[in-house]
């Protein structure tokens, strides 16, 4: 064997397990594995083991630029201008420095999968794509990238946008972005990247209706649109704020048409908590998609982190627990019931939305785990725990271990 992890947590009403790895897979999960060498023994000693950890929404080009130029409003609005004005001026060098950084960080706290959008447009070109299909390449055996071609200051308002989304495809993107707010007419966006995501065979995956109020919402659209074109399961969508303001009635239809047409849902509090209810004056609204109605509706919800330290998130480090933290008050996760489901959306969720193959702790699938200091699953999130081990493919990543001596 390659590696012996000994005497693990993988449920909490569940004997402790020693899970085996060999050439990249989990080859056996037992009370006790007997008779191997192991190249590589951990003692867990009742620790939890996790699957790895999955970004399902980031951008990696844009992160770690937050000292450049200030969003001094915390609007989405300057976010959006302020982002355009510093796009321009990232070159390779400048990109690469600053992803490897969050990459990093990112697989240090146990992520082993994002899906970064990567950005394009006439006046910046394919600085950010080049540039993170060529860090998909440099982290192949540390973190699986998923690239999706996005085209953040629209379609139909920006000329030559729409060829550049083929080109990006071409290049080696893995998805098609959408951002149908940020165009001159939504529903033309919304078809026409059905079009080309239905040329290259090619899952979607939309900024969604990023707004305070519920009034001028392409969600409803969007999902007839997946049903009519078959591409239930293959749709995602970020943000969604908008769906949080709109009233009961019509919010049970639309969460009911989600689910139908097999959307999967990123909840991104970090950013939008940070940008939202900005004009509120008094009862300030959280600003966020509906997890609980959309959870509740059979809808496959997932929590993302979108950005760091940048014009839009001026804070995060890429640790996935922490989103997961902030959530659990935010979207009124904290109940014993409640809090079971939270996990699931940092881990299985993502996976299901991202179509990762052999996924989980269980023989036969990869060996991309995480070895945490906590000694229950249910407790997961709330401890905050360290990551002591993160395995990706088989082979150890990242390893820590923290000294606390108490004085008293």
């Amino acid at each position: 064997m390659d590696i012996i992890l000994r005497q693990v947590r993988i449920k909490d009403d569940e004997p402790l397990k020693d899970v085996a790895v060999k050439d990249g897979q989990i080859v056996a999960i037992m009370p006790r594995f007997e008779g191997e060498v192991a190249a590589r023994e951990i003692q867990a000693d009742g620790r939890v083991l996790l699957p790895g950890l999955i970004e399902s929404h980031l951008h990696l080009e844009k992160a770690q630029v937050m000292d450049r130029k200030a969003n001094r409003s915390g609007t989405l609005q300057e976010a959006i201008a302020v982002s355009a004005a510093l796009k321009p001026t990232f070159t390779r060098e400048d990109i690469l420095e600053r992803a490897r950084k969050t990459l990093r960080m990112m697989v240090g706290y146990g992520s082993v999968c994002v899906r970064a959008h990567s950005e394009f447009d006439p006046a910046q070109g394919f600085t950010g794509v080049d540039t993170v299909l060529e860090l998909k390449k440099e982290f192949k055996d540390i973190i699986d990238i998923q690239i999706t071609a996005f085209p953040q200051e629209g379609i139909i308002k920006a000329p030559g946008t729409e060829a550049m989304m083929h080109e990006a495809i071409k290049r080696g993107c893995d998805v098609v972005g959408g951002i149908p707010y940020n165009d001159t007419n939504a529903e033309e966006h919304i078809d026409l990247v059905f079009r080309i995501a239905r040329q290259y065979d090619l899952d979607l995956d939309f900024h969604q209706d990023f707004s305070d109020n519920a009034d001028k919402m392409s969600i409803r659209y969007l999902a007839e649109k997946t049903i009519e074109n078959r591409y239930e399961g293959r749709v995602s969508v970020g943000h969604l704020t908008s769906l949080g303001a709109a009233p009961p009635e019509q919010l049970t239809d639309i969460v009911a048409l989600i689910r139908d047409a097999g959307i999967h849902v990123m909840c991104l509090p970090m950013t939008d908590l940070h940008l939202g209810a900005r004009n509120d004056t008094h009862n300030v609204r959280r600003t966020l998609t509906p997890v609980r109605a959309l959870r509740d509706a059979g809808v496959n919800v997932c929590l993302a982190t979108n950005n760091i330290r940048n014009p839009f998130t001026p804070f995060g480090n890429g640790d996935l627990f922490q989103v997961a933290m902030l959530a659990i008050p935010a979207c009124h996760l904290g109940g014993a019931d409640d809090q079971a489901t939270v996990l699931p959306m940092i881990t299985a969720n993502p996976a299901k939305a991202l179509k990762l193959k052999n996924y989980g702790v269980a023989e036969g699938n990869n060996a991309d785990l995480v070895l945490i200091d906590a000694k229950k699953v249910s407790e997961t999130i709330i401890d905050m725990p360290d990551r002591l081990f993160v395995i990706k493919r088989g082979k150890i990543v990242v390893e820590s271990k923290r000294t606390m001596n108490y004085a008293f």
